[in-house]
This record gives C-alpha cells, structure tokens and sequence, in this order.
C-alpha cells in the first residue's frame, strides 16, 4: 500500500521494550471503586443510582446526558458507599463528581442486553444504539463518544475506516499485546465498524516496531479472507497516532483546519475501541474495564493489565510491587502527552492506557534558556506552524495574534518542545492560552447569556405591565359600560313611571 509523507515528527527512545514481551494479566478488584461521572468529551453522566443502593456487575450507574455524553456502568457487584467529589484524573487534582462503590467479591453480572448474534444483518443504527447504551467512548486518549462517530454516516459521504493502531506514545504496549493476544476479536470488531459505517474498505494502521501484532493480524485475515480489512505499515515517528497526520499518511488527503476526518470521507477508531465495541455487539458487555501498561524505570514490576474502570492507581502500583525507587514523575498516560499524576487516590477512567512512574535519568532537568531562533521546532511541527512565534505571542499575551498563527491548530503533540535546545516549555504555553481562551469565551457567553436574561425579563415585565394596563382598561371600560348600562336602564324606568 502506497504510504505519503507527512511534514514534522520526531524519533524519541521508544522504551517500549520494558513491557511489550509481557502478556495481559487481569488485576484483583480493589476494596474500593471510584469511578468518576467525566471520563468522556461531552456532559458528565448524570446518576441513576442513590447511596445504599446494591448493584450487578454491567448495571448502569449513570446514564448519558445529552447528545455528546457516555454512560457509566458498574464494573464489579457491590454496594454504592458514597455519591459525591472526589479528586479526579487531571492534573488540576480538583474533585469531580464520582460514585464510590465497595464491591462484594461476587463479581455476579447483572442482566445485559441480548447479543447480536449476526451483525452483519442488522442494521447500523441497531450497533450505534448498541454502543451508545454500552458507553464506549474512544479508548486512545481523545474519550469521543463512539456512538457519535457512527452518526457521523448520516451526515458525511464516508469512504474509509481507519484504525488507530499506531500507538506512537513511547513505552506504551497495550495496544500492541491486545493485536497480539485477542486479534481474531479485533478484527471482529473492526468488520462490525466497518458494516455500522457502511463503508467499503478498512485499514488497520500499524507502526513497523510491532511486527508479532502485524503478523497476528495479517494471519486472521487471511485466514478467514477477509477482504475489506487492509492492513498498513506505517512508518514509527511520533506523533503517527495523531488521526489526521495518519489519515494523511495512508490516503495522501489533507484534512482543512478545524474541519474533521469525517469531511474528507475518513473515520478514525482506536484498536482497543474495536474491541470494546465487539464485546458490546456480541454478548451485551457495557465498557467496564479496560487494557492499560504500567511502565517506567521506577517501577518495580512493569506490565500490560486488564484494570476495572474506577480501580485506584494506588491500587495498580501496588498490584505491581510499588517502586524500585523514588519516582521524579507520574504520569497518567505517555511522556509525549499524558498528564502528571496528582494523587494516586485517583482512578483509571476510560482513557486511561497508561500509568508512568519514570526516574530522574528519564526525565533529564534541563535549564530553560532564550530562544536562539534556530527553528527546530518549525521543522519538527507536524501542522507546519511556528511554535517560537506563537510562544512569543503569548509571553506577551497577545492570544488573538497567536491564534492567527495556527494556535487552535496545534495538537499539543510537544514535538516542538522535544527537539528545543533551550529547553522552552512550548507545549505549557500553548494549553495555557488555549486554556486562557476557553475560559474567555466561556466569559463571553456568561455576559452574552447574562445580557439575554436581563433584556427578557426587561420584555417580560414590559409585556406583564402593558398586561396589567390593558386588564386596567378593560375593568375600567367595563365598569364605565355597567354604570351607563344601570343609568339607562333608571332613566328608562322613570319615563315607565312618569308615564
């Protein structure tokens, strides 16, 4: 298959080799479960369930709200001990809204949904209602609700699913022992995506540093001749992962800035989120657990582990032995773009592939210096922008001209600040513009809405006093009638009696 070349990209060390040799091992139930309400884009779930209440394994918790939500289901049997905020999975470490759950050992399921037993004939909006009630979200990082993405059929003239299975993040392996060990439900899953999108062709996109997943799945397909599944090797260079930058590299189109993949014909899917959806179709299995590595030179014990949604990091640190050292950095995610761990009391949520514990030879202190405008950071850029010119901007808190530049563009990989010899923290200063400008805009619509208020309580009591006015008028006009009617119906009675 013919690949094209993509601008920008970096080769960090891959550090891959610390868990990829380890098989998936499934994790013991913590005591507790804190599953958070947020482990989506969109609206947080809204609770079905009330303090004391006892649960079945796969029982929904919380149901989605709104278009742009997921829904949450219980991971384990047990009881519901507390519903309130809990710190959450962000670096803020501020709480979200989670629902403590204390399970009872039992791990009994509750009733699912009948399965699908042939996919292939139904139709899609069946599998799309399917993955909606399961609460499949996208499992790569993004957490897009994947019901969502298959609505997009009804508005996109689709050509082509592609699945993420690049996993360029270094020392994560999820992804790569999943296409090793359960490739015939992957591709399984891809064919059921496949026939929800109504498109004719997928293509598995797979970086060349995991040959035993390639070789795993090529041999399914051809096995079973599955002849709408390609399977590409694409080139290992960070950020390949990113859907636009690999849509890019299989088809040769360029997706127009803030547009979609979807507006050029291309779908993309994570690997994990195939699999999760094949779990959902088949045997009614709501997104209960998922595949996450644990990795990094301060880890006493590395791995790849199958961990129930809620599970504590606490808990998975431990399940591994605790550290070999005093960890420099933990990280909720890869070292490109997870995010720092601010308490292990906090959960694996949905889009959690990965848990980092590195020491300080992997994370070198480099002292920060000015900018020699050197423009390593253009030539590595994937979206072709101008990292030191947009970081300029900002330093002196020009957002607008920032933006001009390609600001909202930026995929915040952090290629650029890799590959600075200055050691400028590039990536902090674009999210915290990005972050400025959110919260701007947010700004803007609390005054716009607060303005829209005001004016239609202005109308409404204007409306309600012409109301009263007109009411006024009318008993006045009919009190007037009444008086004239009564003087006429007096005089008329004295004419009776004058005459």
């Amino acid at each position: 298959m013919k690949m094209f070349r993509i601008k920008g990209g970096i080769h960090p060390d891959e550090r891959k080799d610390l868990a990829a040799g380890k098989a998936i091992e499934t994790v013991p139930l913590p005591s507790l479960l804190r599953i958070p309400l947020q482990q989506h884009i969109g609206a947080p779930a809204v609770t079905v369930v009330e303090k004391g209440d006892e649960v079945k394994k796969g029982q929904v918790l919380a149901s989605a709200r709104g278009p742009v939500s997921a829904a949450i289901h219980a991971p384990t049997s047990g009881r519901i001990s507390a519903i309130g905020r809990f710190v959450a999975p962000h670096p803020s470490g501020l709480p979200g809204q989670t629902i403590t759950m204390r399970p009872d050992g039992k791990d009994e399921w509750g009733e699912l949904p009948a399965p699908i037993e042939d996919p292939f004939a139904v139709e899609p909006d069946v599998i799309a209602e399917r993955v909606a009630a399961s609460g499949i979200v996208g499992m790569g990082g993004a957490t897009f609700p994947s019901a969502v993405k298959l609505g997009l059929r009804n508005r996109n003239k689709l050509e082509t699913l592609v699945i993420n299975a690049a996993e360029c993040e270094p020392y994560l392996t999820c992804d790569d022992r999943m296409m090793r060990e359960r490739s015939e439900a992957v591709i399984d899953g891809i064919r059921i995506l496949r026939h929800a999108l109504g498109v004719e062709r997928a293509i598995i996109a797979i970086e060349g540093n995991k040959p035993e997943a390639l070789a795993a799945l090529k041999a399914v397909c051809s096995a079973n001749q599955f002849k709408d599944v390609l399977i590409a090797r694409v080139p290992t260079r960070y950020p390949m992962g990113s859907e636009k930058h690999l849509v890019q590299t299989l088809t040769g189109k360029e997706t127009p800035a803030r547009a979609l993949t979807a507006d050029i014909g291309v779908v993309v899917h994570n690997v994990a989120t195939c699999y999760a959806i094949r779990e959902a179709v088949r045997f009614g299995r709501p997104l209960i657990s998922r595949i996450v590595t644990v990795s990094g030179g301060a880890m006493k014990r590395t791995g790849n582990f199958e961990v129930p949604i809620g599970t504590p990091i606490s808990h998975l640190i431990d399940h591994c032995d605790g550290f070999n050292k005093e960890p420099d950095r933990l990280l909720l995610g890869g070292p490109m773009m997870g995010q720092p761990i601010a308490s292990t009391r906090t959960s694996i949520v949905k889009g959690s592939n990965g848990v980092l514990a590195l020491c300080p030879d992997e994370t070198p202190a480099r002292q920060t210096m000015p900018c020699i405008r050197c423009a390593s950071c253009v030539s590595a850029c994937p979206c072709g922008l101008t990292p030191f010119e947009m970081a300029g901007h900002i330093r002196k808190e020009e957002l607008d001209a920032a933006v001009k530049i390609g600001l909202l563009d930026c995929i915040a990989c952090g290629s650029c600040a890799w590959v600075c010899p200055a050691s400028i923290p590039l990536v902090q200063y674009f999210n915290y513009a990005k972050g400025k400008l959110t919260a701007q805009q947010r700004a803007k619509h609390k005054q716009e809405e607060t303005k829209r208020l005001t004016q239609f309580r202005e109308e409404r009591m204007e409306r309600q006093k012409r109301a009263k006015q007109e009411a006024m008028a009318r008993m006045k006009a009919e009190r007037e009638a009444k008086k004239k009617a009564e003087a006429e119906k007096k005089r008329a009675k004295q004419e009776t009696i004058g005459a």
